[in-house]
């Protein structure tokens, strides 16, 4: 059985759901980002509720239409995208990513993820950069160009502009400030 779960979004979170999983005597077969693999083949009325009451207990939601589970979906794999942009430069482009990633053509994908999110999918993955500029900011180990350079942006200025029009700072004037209530969780976005 696979259950899809909203909120799921950093190795704490699996390991909390993972907890709630044990703790309640279920099967795991595997358990990544918004996904639960069960032994189970289904569960009764009364786990499902038990199960989802927990989850919801921990900030987690339990997804249970097919466009909810694929919007969390198209949600993990921008979020998985925005982290391989440090490692690898010559990347797909976003659309083309997704395509390959959800098996789905891109216009489906975005006017499903616009209709039942309530933004486009580039503005929630210039959010999701955004959120990772600002952590990289407050590391402050690497210069605004290489921060550019890392996060695919053309230049400094892109960068800079893109950065200033979705915070209404600068980099640089967010980096002097140094608090941490600059930041959203990305389960926020």
């Amino acid at each position: 059985m696979i259950l899809y779960i909203k909120n799921m979004v950093c190795n704490r979170c699996v390991y909390v759901v993972q907890s709630l999983v044990d703790k309640m005597k279920l099967n795991t077969l595997s358990i990544q980002l918004g996904e639960l693999k069960l032994k189970e083949e289904k569960l009764t009325q009364h786990q499902l509720q038990l199960l989802r009451k927990e989850l919801e207990a921990h900030g987690f939601e339990l997804l249970d239409t097919k466009s909810s589970q694929l919007i969390e979906k198209i949600k993990l794999s921008i979020l998985q995208y925005v982290e391989e942009c440090l490692e690898d430069i010559k990347r797909l482009n976003l659309s083309d990513y997704l395509e390959k990633e959800l098996g789905f053509d891109y216009n489906y994908i975005s006017n499903l993820f616009s209709l039942t999110a309530g933004t486009t999918i580039e503005h929630y993955f210039i959010n999701l950069k955004i959120e990772r500029v600002k952590e990289l900011l407050l590391y402050d180990e690497l210069t605004l160009n290489e921060i550019a350079f890392q996060m695919g942006y053309s230049s400094v200025a892109h960068l800079s502009k893109q950065f200033k029009k979705e915070t209404g700072l600068t980099p640089g004037y967010f980096r002097k400030l140094k608090d941490s209530k600059k930041r959203f969780p990305l389960d926020e976005l």
